[in-house]
């Protein structure tokens, strides 16, 4: 129905907006011989990392650019991040989604539960860090951090840790804050964290934390293995995981979208709610959305990134 109603008010659907867009993106395509999206690739710590640059416009990289990070275990063809890229890209801002290698060499799709974690979460920050430096060797001079969910908490900790010149500004989308502790690990996983983490600590302390635990809850798997360090690192010093912890060390404007339905990272409003100063720090609630800004949300989303970017210079 809303799809609907939104096509006779007068605003083509964005179901039909995409086809007509890739029609003439393939038609550009075809005339010219150009790449309108490519996979790219760079090498990290042994790993390769993947991403999907999107061009838009005449394919330079000289207006305001994205770079995405997707949320947790997830991947950049996630629905979020396509739409995303698809708005922005309606809107003639360019954008680079990056796939987090969570330790894996040239990553595609889901994290699979069953291969064990040997990732951190600071690894993803690192990584970010890695694709700015390679969009600005693209000739990127004003580049936009955007993070969804967890992915959003790993921007922000960039972000609060590195104030880069051709960084212009951070918008997090339903970023992850601080979890509540033993209680909410235990009411999520079943099993309490207490002595899991005594031990990871210990190996950790111990020189030992490439050391495997069998049967843990860690991030979106209840029942894996991780090694002893990547489990400390999401389960300890939660002020590095907690975005609102970070915001105030941001040295550039701030967009917050808050999701009014979300069921995922809750009461955010009201965790950000003294750090918003109308100029540095701004939020936007989209009213109805879930934590992944499905349908129209999306639309809402990047319409509402537009408007805080107009006053950004």
């Amino acid at each position: 129905m809303n799809r609907f109603r939104r096509g006779i008010s007068g605003r083509t659907p964005r179901w039909l907006r995409h086809i007509a867009v890739g029609a003439g993106a393939l038609a550009l395509q075809l005339a010219t011989g150009a790449s309108i999206a490519e996979e790219v690739h760079i090498k990290h710590n042994g790993l390769t990392l993947n991403a999907e640059l999107q061009r838009a416009g005449d394919g330079s990289l000289s207006g305001d650019v994205f770079l995405i990070t997707h949320g947790g275990l997830a991947h950049r063809g996630a629905e979020l991040i396509v739409y995303l890229q698809n708005l922005l890209k309606e809107k003639n801002h360019s954008s680079l989604a990056i796939n987090l290698s969570l330790g894996l060499d040239d990553r595609h799709g889901m994290y699979d539960c069953a291969v064990a974690h040997r990732h951190r979460n600071d690894d993803a920050a690192d990584e970010i860090g890695i694709w700015l430096n390679w969009l600005r060797e693209q000739g990127a001079q004003h580049v936009v951090l955007l993070g969804h969910s967890r992915g959003g908490a790993q921007t922000a900790l960039f972000a609060a840790e590195h104030d880069d010149a051709v960084t212009k500004a951070i918008v997090l989308l339903a970023p992850a804050t601080r979890g509540n502790g033993a209680e909410s690990y235990a009411r999520r996983y079943g099993n309490p964290i207490e002595p899991v983490l005594a031990r990871a600590q210990a190996l950790v302390a111990e020189n030992k934390g490439e050391t495997l635990l069998q049967h843990v809850g860690l991030l979106n798997c209840p029942d894996t293995t991780a090694t002893a360090r990547s489990f400390v690192s999401y389960y300890t010093n939660e002020d590095r995981l907690d975005a609102p912890s970070l915001i105030p060390r941001f040295k550039k404007p701030a967009l917050v979208m808050i999701a009014g339905g979300d069921e995922v990272v809750v009461n955010l409003g009201d965790k950000i709610a003294s750090l918003v100063d109308g100029a540095r720090v701004q939020t936007k609630v989209i009213d109805g959305s879930d934590h992944f800004f499905r349908d129209l949300n999306a639309d809402e989303a990047v319409d509402a990134m537009e408007s805080f970017l107009s006053g950004v210079h």
